[in-house]
């Protein structure tokens, strides 16, 4: 059965940080792209960032590009996202996601094979 456990979000005040984690099972993770999408209230998906494991290669949303970075530990199975400099239009619920094809044949926000339940995020001003 595969599994995506995403946790690590919380409250936090603009300007802080934040590093969110996917941990993965049942499947073989080596050979599996993992994206984070996010979700705010009264909005459409938005995809944050992907890593495809096979090569490492990283991609990220316009408006993440220099504040987060997406990282994996293929030892543990799990997928962190580290979040710099947050601001309150970052606060949402931010879902990890998994497929096999590379992250770049892959439309994010809804192509994604398998999804985990997700951890909110809040940034206060």
């Amino acid at each position: 059965e595969v599994q995506l456990q995403a946790s690590g979000g919380g409250l936090v005040q603009a300007g802080g940080s934040l590093r969110l984690s996917c941990a993965a099972s049942g499947f073989t993770f080596d050979d599996y792209a993992i994206a984070w999408v996010r979700q705010a209230p009264g909005k459409e998906r938005e995809g944050v960032s992907c890593i495809t494991n096979s090569d490492g290669s990283t991609y990220y949303g316009d408006y993440m590009k220099g504040r987060f970075t997406i990282s994996s530990d293929n030892a543990k199975n799990t997928v962190y996202l580290q979040m710099n400099s947050l601001q309150p239009e970052d606060t949402a619920v931010y879902y990890c996601a998994a497929d096999p094809s590379p992250c770049l044949m892959l439309d994010w926000e809804s192509d994604m094979d398998y999804w985990g339940q997700g951890t909110q995020v809040t940034v206060s001003s």
